[in-house]
């Protein structure tokens, strides 16, 4: 059993109206996440064998709205983040809250069952030059950091061995001008299922959409979905039948353009694949690591 964890920040289930970019009907990928509905709070849920769409909880029983660093704190060890510290906080995780990802963190646990895991996110120079200077990491790579994964680099993107942020990797070719060439959402997929075939458990993030909710800009909203949707899409078809695949954000944020915060909305959790039905009882973003580490142990 291999599993590829989708992590997409700032995607909730919004009203199937004009501010939610996901009421689109030229997506493939997201409606497919969903059953061939649109992502949104009219969905029904699925819970079959090996589909499972729910909409769970990111608000973790504290009061305001959820934020990114005790969200994906909570999404990545199990244990409210929110609650720990009394509030909501971001986008780094606050320091009361990083042992939970220095000890706890879903990479950790797996290791002690002897999974083999890998993070596909690559970064650039400038990214290393600033984190180290601040000592200030996200999330996903602190976890990382703390269970001895070495974080991609500009190298491991050369190779084709990696992803950037954007997936198509043109903002650092365009913008950061490193010499690498443009590809597309699906060799992009492509080359997410070929690293799998080597590793028990992969995580990749994919941020923007969190960004472009915050913009409030619809253009800018419908280029990173439309290219995500392209990478969903190819996952799906052309995925391994023992690879299951989990998705799920920690806020709401993108689904409604009619504001620039976050919101208060339940969040997708998906499973496509073997085992699917072990997340039947999930009801928030804190059920999402103990369903993994269970998916993992699964014949």
């Amino acid at each position: 059993m291999t599993v590829i964890f989708l992590f997409i920040d700032g995607v909730g289930l919004g009203r199937e109206d004009d501010t939610n970019p996901f009421y689109h009907t030229d997506y493939r990928g997201f409606p497919a996440l969903a059953g061939d509905q649109f992502l949104s709070e009219k969905a029904d849920e699925i819970l079959e064998k090996q589909h499972l769409f729910k909409k769970v909880d990111a608000t973790l029983g504290i009061k305001g709205l959820p934020q990114s660093g005790t969200g994906q704190a909570t999404l990545l060890s199990g244990e409210n983040a929110a609650k720990v510290i009394g509030r909501h906080f971001g986008p780094y995780p606050h320091s009361r809250i990083k042992y939970l990802l220095e000890e706890q963190s879903l990479f950790l646990k797996a290791q002690q069952r002897g999974k083999k895991c890998h993070f596909m996110n690559a970064y650039p120079d400038i990214f290393f030059q600033k984190a180290e200077k601040r000592n200030r990491w996200s999330c996903t790579t602190l976890m990382a950091k703390s269970a001895d994964l070495a974080l991609n680099t500009t190298e491991e993107v050369k190779k084709g061995k990696a992803l950037t942020a954007e997936l198509t990797q043109e903002t650092w070719k365009d913008q950061l001008h490193i010499q690498v060439p443009v590809i597309s959402p699906e060799a992009a997929a492509d080359r997410l299922i070929k690293r799998s075939v080597n590793y028990d458990l992969l995580l990749y993030e994919y941020y923007l959409t969190d960004k472009a909710g915050h913009s409030q800009d619809k253009s800018r909203a419908d280029c990173f979905i439309h290219t995500y949707d392209r990478f969903l899409w190819q996952l799906i078809e052309q995925k391994p039948a023992d690879t299951s695949i989990v998705l799920c954000s920690d806020h709401g944020n993108v689904e409604d353009l009619s504001i620039k915060t976050h919101t208060y909305n339940k969040v997708p959790l998906v499973c496509i694949g073997p085992g699917a039905s072990i997340f039947t009882e999930a009801e928030s973003i804190r059920d999402v690591t103990p369903g993994l580490l269970k998916l993992l142990q699964t014949p």
